[in-house]
């Protein structure tokens, strides 16, 4: 009994050891590709960028940029709907004026720094928003969090797991807040002293002063909430009109029904384990192009584990979105990369983008262009959750779109049922790890078998 007990016990370590590992290696790499994706290549010449024009009547809206990764769409979707009310002067803004890098592999220029920001306006700014940055190193983040303590008096809109980063300050001790729900486990755990909920999509504070949101769609909600006490109800209707934002309804009413965890989250872990021949997605970018519409190709894509996102444009130049952004791709096309298909984000991708199309049929690498947004009556999640479940399969769309937090049920996925290549490369991984574990217990048990003959014989 004591032999099968150890043999067991041999099997199961030498089985989790080694599934454990090859799985933690490809999972390490994957969130880097995401969450850690830093630049290699030379930046390009950024003089004589030009700034948005400030108009002094305008209040502003400062997005925060930090020092290491910022979170795509928590920092986009702020940014295009304030911008899309005409109402504000919205900026990029980051503790120093270098570049910095959104999560996926894309560089974005600030407008201003902190010091520039405060010099220009001689105040708070009237709206803060803080998308989730990455704090690998805590000392990097120390700026952004004496800036947030600084104007603490305004008006602070997190996004999604930004709400870690507002936590920080301790300016939520003592409040109820939102975040996303696979953050969850660890902020409840790490700042106690904050009252954390799962069924609100926002939840406001201070009289509406501090807003956090749930997970990243939850941000749609939550700007467009206040947008709407401060411009008006119409102002924030009028924008999800003109997005096609199916939801608003929880911009009234923000209560849902919590996620947990499921089979899906397991899919989501084991594609950034074992996923390793990944589809290479190119981005075509180009002057003009709507900022949501160039995150939601990055996040919805990358972060599935599947998938990496190369972005490419005319030139090594900045390009200008549509609401002054200054976005630089890691390629150009005079040196474009292999990629198993090519996106064209935004909604007037034909018409803004002919030049950059033509170029890309005479020097690209023979992928045809997909106009994924084209479709002018449709929110661009749905046509990129759909064209990630063709892409890939049906579970890891629908991690992608709990994940998002997005809760419209008028789209349809099709796709494979699972993802083969994942599971298959799992259970490969397992079975070589079931025979190294044989060979493991052939070898302890040999050697037993011969030391006790040695010791029978004499």
């Amino acid at each position: 009994m004591l032999r099968f007990v150890l043999r067991s016990v041999t099997y199961l370590l030498v089985i989790v050891l080694c599934v454990g590992a090859v799985g933690g290696f490809g999972l390490l790499f994957s969130q880097k590709d995401f969450w850690a994706n830093y630049r290699q290549e030379p930046l390009p010449s950024l003089q004589g960028l030009e700034k948005p024009q400030h108009d002094p009547q305008k209040p502003t809206v400062a997005i925060l940029l930090g020092n290491e990764s910022t979170e795509g769409l928590d920092f986009t979707i702020p940014y295009q709907l304030f911008s899309m009310t005409g109402a504000y002067n919205v900026y990029a803004v980051a503790a120093d004026n270098q570049v910095k890098t959104l999560t996926g592999g894309l560089e974005i220029v600030p407008h201003y720094s902190f010091a520039e920001l405060d010099e220009l306006l001689g105040k708070s700014a009237d709206i803060i928003t803080i998308p989730y940055m990455t704090m690998f190193d805590s000392a990097s983040y120390v700026p952004v969090k004496n800036w947030i303590l600084q104007h603490q008096d305004t008006t602070l809109l997190s996004i999604c797991a930004g709400a870690e980063n507002l936590a920080v300050t301790g300016l939520l001790d003592g409040k109820t807040s939102a975040t996303h729900w696979q953050t969850m486990p660890v902020l409840t755990k790490n700042y106690p002293q904050v009252n954390w909920v799962q069924n609100q999509r926002y939840v406001t504070n201070n009289n509406g002063k501090i807003v956090t949101s749930a997970g990243i769609s939850s941000g749609i909600d939550a700007v467009l909430y206040v947008i709407s006490k401060k411009l008006g109800e119409p102002v924030a209707e009028n924008i999800a009109k003109e997005l096609h934002y199916p939801s608003y309804q929880f911009v009234k009413n923000p209560t849902v029904e919590p996620f947990a965890m499921d089979i899906r989250y397991s899919t989501y872990m084991l594609n950034n384990a074992f996923q390793w021949n990944k589809n290479q997605v190119g981005i075509l970018l180009y002057n003009g192009v709507e900022e949501m519409a160039v995150a939601s190709v990055f996040d919805i894509y990358s972060d599935t584990g599947t998938a990496k996102v190369l972005s490419v444009t005319q030139t090594d130049q900045p390009i200008v979105t549509k609401y002054g952004l200054h976005l630089i791709a890691r390629h150009n096309m005079s040196s474009p990369p292999a990629v198993d298909k090519m996106i064209v984000p935004g909604t007037q991708a034909n018409t803004l983008a002919v030049e950059e199309a033509k170029i890309w049929q005479e020097k690209g690498n023979g992928q045809p262009l997909r106009y994924v947004h084209n479709d002018p009556n449709r929110f661009i999640f749905e046509l990129m959750l759909e064209d990630l479940a063709k892409q890939e399969d049906l579970l890891t769309a629908q991690h992608a779109v709990k994940r998002l937090e997005f809760r419209a049920n008028d789209f349809h996925l099709e796709g494979n049922p699972i993802p083969f290549e994942t599971y298959g490369v799992f259970l490969i991984t397992l079975a070589g790890a079931i025979l190294i574990a044989v060979f493991v217990d052939k070898w302890i048990f040999r050697r037993k078998i011969a030391k006790h003959g040695v010791q029978h014989s004499t």
